[in-house]
């Protein structure tokens, strides 16, 4: 599994989309996690593109066969955290290889 980009500054309100390729054919067995320093990961996406229990819907999932992206539209500080994409078609499981951290930008604001 392949996932990019490693790393991803962002800014509040923004979209943000990264994805994720395998070297083969994986049939949308594909789920996407966000984990947050101290805590085990969180399931988001499961089927590519299916919102788990609870997951708010600016989280979303697409793709099939190789190719997968996930897009946050409209970041909250809280989806500042580390994201990973997992097949689960074949063993072994390839999970938490590869991920995409998302860090807030500082952006200078002038008043006046």
């Amino acid at each position: 599994m392949t996932q990019s980009p490693d790393s991803l500054p962002v800014s509040l309100g923004d979209t943000v989309t990264m994805t994720c390729q395998a070297s083969q054919n994986i049939y949308s067995s594909l789920a996407w996690y966000q984990q947050k320093p101290g805590n085990p990961p969180k399931l988001l996406i499961y089927e590519a593109k299916s919102l788990a229990d609870g997951v708010p819907t600016r989280f979303s999932g697409s793709g099939s066969g190789t190719q997968y992206s996930f897009k946050i539209s409209g970041l909250k500080s809280e989806d500042v955290a580390t994201y990973y994409c997992q097949q689960y078609t074949s063993y072994p499981l390839t999970v938490i290889q590869v991920m995409t951290k998302i860090t807030q930008e500082n952006r200078s604001e002038s008043q006046g």
